[in-house]
Parts: C-alpha cells; structure tokens; sequence
C-alpha cells in the first residue's frame, strides 16, 4: 500500500478542517483508494491561537518554503489564501515537480494563467475544486462528468453570505443593514463584508467557471459586477408579487465560442428549483446539449464542506500519482493571455423596472408611455405604497428588451421619480 504525504500550507479554519478530516475518515479514505494518507508537515503564522485539533508540534512550522521544499512531501495544500505568499509557494511547488490542491479563487482568477501554465510545464496536477461552490463538485462535473456536452451556460448562486441576506430580507421584509449586522453576528458575515456583498467573490467563481467553459483561462477584469449593498425590501417585495425572487446571480452563456459573463442581482421565477435555495446555500444551475439541465446545491462555505472538497481533490491527484499518470484531466494551460469574457448587454432578456412617484399619482400610465418611447411594452405593474407611507411605487415587468435600451429608459424616468429615489432595473432571468 503506497503512502501519500501532505504538506499543509496555512492551519487556519480549512487546513484544520483537513486534518480533522484525515483523522476521523482516513481510513475511509484508504479503503475506498488503495492509498494511505498523513500528514508530514503543517506550516502557519500563527501557533499561538488554539484549535480544536492536536497536532504533533515536531509537524509544525512557520516557513511555508520548507514544506514545499521537503522530499517527503509528495502533494501540497494550499488554505493560506490572497495573492502574495501563496502564490509564491503554489509556484516553487510546482516548479519542483509537486502537485498543488488549492481552495484560492482570488489567485486563480488573478494568476490563474500563470499557475496553469507552471503545472503543464512541470506535468504536475492543479486542482481546485473547492475553490467554488464549497463542498459542490461542480468543477469535476463540468471537466469530466459532462465532458462529451457543449455548454450553453451556468447560472449559479454562488456567495452564501448574499443567498442568507436576500433571503432573511425577504422573510422580514427588513433592511439590507439591519440583516447584514445579523448576517455578522451570526458568522455568514466578515466584520468587513464589502468582497462578498459587493459581489467580489461571486466575481472570482464566475471567473473560473467561465474559464471551465471557455477551457482557456479567462480575465476577471472583463467580468461585470455589480453586489447587493443597498438593495431595497421594497424591491423584493415588488419582486414577489411579479412572481419572483432576487438572487446574487453569476450568469455565464456561451455564443458560437464567445463567453459571456456578468454578476448582478437578477430576478428569477419563484417556482424555479434555482429560487427554492435559500439561507447560506450555493447553487449551480449548468445547461448544455446532451444533458440538458443539471442543478447541483450544497453548503458553498465552512469548514467541513470546503475541507470535504480539498480532500476530495486529493484523493484524486493520490490516485493519479499511484498509477503513474499525472495530469489526466488536462488543465487550463494556454500560452495565449487571458481572454476577456464579451458582454450580456446586447443579450435580449425581460426586464424588472420600479419608479418611485407621489403617493396620490397613478403612475402605469406615465411609465407606460415612457418606457414606449425605447421600444418597451409592459407585461404586468404593481402600484403599492412605500414602507415610508409618503410615497408609492410602481414596479413593471417589460417585454424582451436589451440592457441597452433599459438603460436608456431609465434615465428618461427620473422625471417621474420622487427626489431621493432613483430608478431601479434590473434582469428578469426566464427558464431557470
């Protein structure tokens, strides 16, 4: 029986997740690969702060070099996170013939090209599933379970913290702010919120899933991002009597090669499976030609669920080095930059429109005519007051329209709005 030694790099939530993992279902683990699996070293900033888990202190280090440097390590895992130190030590693995398992979206949708190529180079594994959607093996079933489809798009709620806002602001029909502080006092939530609810992280997954599709890595500065910091109880009530929920969504769409992708809040029907997912959970919705549609739900955060997926690449990569072919799955290696994904603007979709006008005004009328001007029908409006008490709202549903002409009937309702509020819009995602 071959043994596998790890090499752990960061022990924070995640790598402690691993080792816990290693200790209660390693023999699991054994049984169902063959292989043995243990830990040869750890290396952390920090070993001061206690865990719930022992380790053997003659493990332990603070230079992260002298884990991927070690002959005794055959695969390193990479929880540090960011952009600086771990990408530096992800490299030296490589370049010294180590596969990596990594949970870093941030890296990989920044250096993804650089990382990829360093593993081709070296004809060592890259894997990364627990970079996306916690515990969903999403990344396994777009690179082989749906390996003989082409894929039409993914669809995902894909940040846990945004999906648990959305949905407790719906429940209590309550103030972004007041479930954000919620949100942090429970743990959903960091004390600085901004990456995930400006939708940075969804961002970052979207990113490598477009690569996936794209199967060439793909330039997270082409991605539209829009978060959900603001967003109105009023919206979402207007939203659910049209008939909708508003989810976080990461949409990407493939067109005869091109990739299209944007991260916004969308407007999706309540009776989808897509709009039942609710609380912390990730979703991934992904349509292709063969299969048609498959939905894949799971915990997209925590510590067992990411250290659930981490174990599961290694595995994998153990079971690769056994049988002496690495790299068996093809990695995202290209010698051509990153691309940039091209825009859903000109996409033709139906479209959520709110005003806000006086109390006393009937207002279809006026935004009817309005948004005729650029081509718009209306194919249902609710008029309802504010929570304020002093001022109504109108919310419409228009006809298939572009992002482009919204835009600019938008501006053309200002005139209809109360002073402090501008108009809202935003996409109205049909059969999901």
């Amino acid at each position: 029986m071959k043994n596998i030694t790890l090499g752990l790099l960061g022990f924070g939530t995640v790598g402690v997740g691993v080792a816990d993992g290693l200790r209660k279902n390693g023999a699991l683990l054994t049984r169902r690969t063959g292989l043995r699996f243990t830990l040869g070293k750890i290396a952390d900033l920090d070993w001061d702060t206690p865990r719930d888990i022992t380790v053997d202190p003659a493990l332990t280090t603070t230079d992260g070099f002298s884990v991927v440097q070690d002959p005794g390590i055959d695969i390193v895992v990479e929880l540090i996170g960011g952009t600086g130190v771990a990408r530096e030590l992800i490299l030296a693995a490589l370049e010294a013939g180590k596969p990596v398992v990594t949970a870093n979206k941030a890296l990989l949708a920044r250096h993804g090209a650089e990382l990829y190529r360093a593993a081709a180079r070296n004809n060592v594994d890259l894997r990364f599933e627990a970079s996306t959607g916690g515990c969903i093996p999403i990344v396994r079933a777009i690179r082989e379970d749906l390996i003989a489809n082409r894929f039409a798009g993914i669809y995902g709620i894909l940040n846990g913290t945004c999906n648990y806002i959305l949905t407790r602001m719906e429940a209590e029909q309550a103030a972004f702010e007041d479930v954000l502080r919620e949100a942090q006092a429970l743990g959903y939530a960091e004390a600085e919120p901004s990456l995930d609810i400006d939708g940075h992280d969804t961002a970052h997954k979207t990113t490598l899933l477009a690569s996936l599709l794209h199967e060439a890595p793909v330039a997270l500065e082409s991605v539209p991002v829009q978060g959900i910091r603001g967003l109105s109880p009023e919206d979402i009530r207007l939203a659910g009597e049209l008939g909708y929920r508003i989810k976080l969504l990461a949409r990407i769409e493939c067109d005869n090669g091109d990739i299209r992708a944007e991260v916004r809040p969308a407007l999706i029907p309540r009776h989808s499976l897509l709009a039942q997912v609710s609380g912390p959970f990730n979703a991934i919705m992904v349509k292709t030609d063969m299969a048609d549609t498959t939905l894949y739900v799971g915990r997209g955060a925590g510590r067992n669920p990411t250290a659930s997926a981490v174990l599961s690449d290694v595995a994998d990569v153990a079971r690769n080095m056994a049988c002496g072919c690495p790299r068996r799955v093809p990695g995202l290696d290209s010698e051509q930059p990153a691309v940039a994904v091209k825009s859903l603007a000109q996409t033709k979709a139906k479209y959520y429109i709110r005003v806000s006008h006086a109390l006393a005004d009937t207002c279809p009328d006026p935004v009817r005519a309005c948004l005729k001007k650029d081509g718009l029908n209306i194919e249902s409006a609710v008029t309802r007051p504010l929570s304020s008490g002093h001022a109504a709202a109108t919310a419409c549903v228009a006809s298939p329209t572009t992002e482009e002409r919204v835009r600019a009937c938008a501006a053309r309702l200002k005139s209809l709005q109360s002073r402090h509020e501008q108009p809202v819009w935003m996409s109205i995602q049909e059969g999901l």
